[in-house]
């Protein structure tokens, strides 16, 4: 296989190029080249048993998704976005990045012609559903829910799930769209993600350093962590498409938690200390932003698909400390 993966710069990007690197296939067939796109081009790790190139590219360019997809690669990856809080501070970019980015990729493809037809996945998000939520809140949201995003970066990611419907359903590619829950907890820095506060209440805290929240304890929401969105990933790669019908996007399962539950798994983990070193500092417009997505969901399509998500929120927090931090505790 020839495999592409735009956005490897980033972190699911990252860890998702060292679980293709370490497995060498992708259900049973060798993986013979390996492309690695972003922005800036992506350092290839060290050691890599096959071929890897890393390229520089902005998809929103003219002329770079063509360049980009030369080779006529067999499965590409679409992580590239920019991060909900940037989405909606700055709108033109948004919309450059995360839509226009998407339908010149889809273009370039469709241009190419020839007969290929790559597998494609795309991840969206759970930002493009949007109240009234069943039940006011208190039901799962189910598969077949309508999407109402109430964000810019909501917005971009359905359109980009129409897009993907039909490119595949015109036989341009062969799709798979993902929307990944909100990934907890995300390693290094802070990013201007509106959801970031969710992993830095318990990231800073496991590296013994003060964490800012800035909504209520009894805000719920929808997690998945790094190491289950990288499986994701690969189910979708290897996925049967034939099972998905006309609707080619998939929710993905979860794990629902209140933040008093995150804060709760956490000091089981980490012990009080970690706990205390939360600061609450309330933010408005987080806040506004947070409360209009949703909270938990009924992923029966992907759980019967084969797509599976962490056991409970503890598990989250514990992949992280082994993941992140070689199994060591602040205190």
């Amino acid at each position: 296989m020839d495999v592409l993966v735009i956005g490897a710069g980033g972190m699911i990007g990252r860890k998702l190029t060292d679980r293709l690197l370490a497995a060498g296939e992708i259900a049973g067939r060798p993986i013979d080249r390996l492309t690695l796109a972003d922005v800036a081009a992506p350092a290839v790790p060290a050691g890599a048993g096959l071929a890897v190139e890393s390229v520089a590219c902005d998809l929103a360019a003219p002329g770079e998704a063509e360049r980009l997809v030369e080779r006529r690669h067999d499965l590409i990856v679409h992580l590239a976005a920019i991060v909900s809080g940037e989405a909606e501070a700055d709108f033109e970019r948004g919309y450059a990045v995360n839509l226009d980015g998407t339908r010149m990729l889809l273009e370039a493809i469709r241009a190419a012609g020839g007969g290929w037809r790559p597998r494609l996945v795309y991840t969206s998000s759970i930002a493009v559903f949007g109240p009234p939520f069943p039940g006011d809140g208190t039901l799962p949201i189910p598969d077949d829910f309508h999407t109402t995003p109430q964000t810019s970066y909501g917005t971009q990611k359905a359109i980009g799930e129409l897009l993907l419907d039909d490119y595949s359903r015109r036989g341009f590619v062969d799709g798979v769209g993902i929307r990944l829950p909100t990934i907890c907890v995300r390693p290094g820095k802070p990013n201007r993600a509106a959801s970031g506060f969710f992993s830095g209440i318990v990231r800073e805290p496991l590296a013994g350093l003060e964490a800012v929240l800035p909504v209520d304890d009894d805000v719920r929401h929808w997690f998945a962590s790094p190491r289950a969105a990288v499986g994701f990933l690969l189910h979708a790669a290897a996925l049967d498409t034939g099972l998905l019908g006309a609707r080619r996007t998939l929710t993905m399962p979860g794990v629902s938690a209140t933040v008093a539950e995150e804060i709760a798994a956490l000091e089981r983990i980490a012990g009080p200390k970690a706990v205390a070193l939360i600061r609450r500092e309330p933010d408005p417009t987080i806040r506004r932003i947070v409360s209009v997505w949703p909270s938990a969901f009924d992923a029966r399509r992907a759980l019967d698909l084969g797509f599976t998500a962490d056991a409970d929120f503890d598990a989250i927090v514990r992949a992280h400390v082994d993941d992140e931090r070689g199994g060591r505790l602040p205190f």
